[in-house]
């Protein structure tokens, strides 16, 4: 960290990569509890989930059709039918030699009983059943324990609880798992000239904030609990009373806007006086340059620009990474790079490395037309951002670029 804040104090721009690796140093878990499994989607595993039962807690039929005992199948001879279990009927009773039991998928079998035929190759008649497996044919039954045992981990730390995982929780009958805990943020949208959305029209000068409730909606998405999110003028001492109540309830405070170089840009200024210590600033990236991250004690700060491309843009690239590892992941989790092929063919890049909005095309990426940082149009189409290294060629038609999904 010494090392971290010796670079950034000498350099005026810092690489992206530098940049991500100074963040992950910050972005570790904040600690654990315990959260009801019907409340846990979303939720990362703080320890793993070890199973209190066995699945299947019995052998049972993995198909419609006729429990038997396979030796009872050496000839052609009919058997008696002992009666018919389904899913959920207690695992009691015995097959005698000689007989069979109507038995539906998921119905455990009899004592007894080691296979299933299915009641495709049956014929009833009254209370016999001839049965007539094929050669070779499969047992279709679901043996105690072949899915887990009990007693086995089943979902490790670290796991975020989408659907799949919340299935294999509430089947190891667990009720409740130890979380880490969700980065608690409020968001501040800096600026004289924005309102309200909806109420730009009726005062001249002013222009809708377009972004303060797509951020929140974008934390959320990475597992963040949204306290709180205002608006405030560019007044130090507003800003300063913001950034006081931040650091009473939450984990993150995020401000768009007042992140570059203007005389009205007060937020790190202003933030100066309560203690603020800056981990990185300016970026070479482009858009998103002004970008910014620091401290307020436990508070971690990130400041992004008030133009709406760049702070999307740098919300995916840093806050998300932030965010995710706050809440257990590892910060490059949300970084998951892949590449796409180009259906068009794109310029050149300057010497900043570039994040470029792209739109998807079929199994391709297609640059969107009029990239700029205050764009707002075009992030409807956007999908992707699009890497750029600096100073990289022109890229033609089917060449592979990298993308992360915006």
């Amino acid at each position: 960290m010494a090392r971290m804040a010796e670079i950034t104090a000498c350099a005026a721009t810092l690489d992206f990569d530098a940049a991500q690796a100074i963040l992950a140093a910050h972005a570790l878990p904040l600690g654990s509890e315990t959260v009801a499994l019907a409340d846990a989607a979303g939720r990362v595993l703080a320890d793993p989930v070890v199973t209190r039962i066995s699945a299947p807690r019995w052998d049972c039929a993995a198909m419609d059709g006729y429990a038997v005992r396979s030796a009872d199948l050496a000839d052609d001879t009919p058997l008696r039918v002992a009666g018919t279990r389904y899913a959920g009927a207690a695992a009691d009773g015995r097959l005698a030699p000689g007989e069979a039991m109507r038995v539906m998928t998921g119905a455990p079998l009899p004592d007894g009983a080691d296979r299933v035929v299915m009641v495709e190759r049956s014929a009833a008649s009254g209370a016999l059943v001839r049965l007539s497996p094929r050669a070779g044919e499969r047992a279709h039954v679901r043996r105690v324990g072949e899915d887990f045992a009990v007693g086995t981990p089943v979902v490790p730390r670290g796991t975020l609880l989408e659907p799949g995982a919340l299935v294999a929780v509430a089947a190891a009958d667990v009720g409740a798992v130890s979380a880490w805990r969700r980065p608690r943020v409020r968001l501040l949208a800096a600026g004289d000239e924005i309102v309200a959305p909806g109420n730009a029209v009726a005062t001249r000068h002013a222009i809708p904030d377009s972004l303060s409730i797509a951020l929140a909606a974008f934390a959320r998405g990475w597992g963040a609990e949204m306290v709180a999110s205002a608006r405030v003028a560019d007044d130090p001492a507003a800003i300063r009373a913001a950034a006081r109540a931040a650091l009473v309830d939450v984990d993150v405070l995020v401000i768009a806007g007042g992140a570059s170089r203007g005389d009205r840009d007060h937020c790190r200024a202003a933030l100066a006086a309560l203690g603020l210590e800056i981990a990185f600033a300016d970026i070479a990236i482009k858009p998103g340059k002004p970008v910014w991250f620091g401290r307020l004690g436990s508070l971690a700060v990130l400041g992004i620009p008030g133009n709406p491309t760049a702070a999307l843009t740098v919300a995916r690239l840093f806050l998300a990474p932030l965010l995710a590892g706050l809440g257990g992941r590892p910060p490059d989790a949300a970084l998951d790079w892949e590449q796409r092929p180009l259906v068009a063919p794109i310029p050149s890049q300057r010497d900043r490395e570039g994040f470029l909005c792209a739109a998807r095309v079929d199994g391709g990426v297609r640059l969107l037309d009029r990239q700029a940082a205050s764009g707002q149009g075009m992030l409807a189409q956007a999908r992707y951002l699009l890497r750029r290294p600096p100073h990289a060629p022109a890229a033609v038609a089917g060449d592979p670029v990298p993308v992360l999904a915006l």
